[in-house]
């Protein structure tokens, strides 16, 4: 089972994704800031995160700069997901080898789902 990482820390945003994944026979789970989230990524070996750039405690640049740095996570696909435009992310969040940046009021979540299966190639 294909298994993704949700770091959010809006709740209900979080769970309305795990619902939509789980129905899509994912594997999810959630972290609500990035210090879990970098755990999570340790301990479950995620195929694909989904990362917010605004967090509490850690943020998804810094987050994502960690699990960069880690064997299990310097090659897994993320994708940010975010209410941040664009031209407003932290500049280097484009070093960290992002596979694609979705601003959350842009895509509904059947959307979001159809970008992680086509960045999965599933």
């Amino acid at each position: 089972m294909t298994k993704i990482a949700i770091i959010e820390d809006d709740p209900v945003i979080s769970q309305m994704y795990r619902m939509k994944f789980e129905a899509d026979g994912f594997d999810v789970q959630l972290a609500n800031n990035g210090e879990r989230g970098v755990d999570m990524v340790e301990s479950f070996g995620p195929d694909l995160i989904l990362m917010d750039l605004q967090m509490p405690e850690m943020g998804g640049e810094e987050a994502l700069t960690i699990i960069r740095k880690s064997e299990k996570g310097k090659h897994i696909p993320v994708i940010i997901l975010t209410n941040l435009g664009e031209e407003e992310a932290p500049k280097g969040i484009r070093g960290l080898g992002i596979h694609s940046y979705i601003v959350k009021a842009e895509l509904t979540p059947r959307q979001v789902v159809s970008r992680v299966k086509e960045a999965l190639g599933v």
